[in-house]
């Protein structure tokens, strides 16, 4: 016996829905097989099957971030004067 089917609707931005589906059709299928697709990999994963990241926490920026620092820490660093400290 099949799986009972539902509706399911929300509203995506206009031009991210025609790229996704023009990627989609050549690939082979339409927005509701990849749908299913990624409804199913989330429930095989548990979870989101990407990892969502932000850029600011690359790697190279943390690097950069813990280079930057230790200079401060070792008192490498210009000390700037505020707009507000003049008056």
């Amino acid at each position: 016996m099949a799986p009972e089917k539902v509706p399911v609707s929300f509203k995506v931005d206009k031009n991210d829905k025609e790229e996704a589906s023009e990627i989609y059709n050549e690939l082979g299928m339409n927005l509701t097989t990849a749908f299913n697709m990624f409804l199913k990999k989330t429930i095989a994963e548990g979870g989101l099957p990407f990892e969502p990241r932000d850029p600011f926490y690359s790697k190279e920026n943390m690097d950069e971030l813990r280079r930057r620092a230790k200079d401060v820490e070792k008192g490498n660093f210009h000390k700037h004067r505020l707009i507000d400290d003049e008056k």
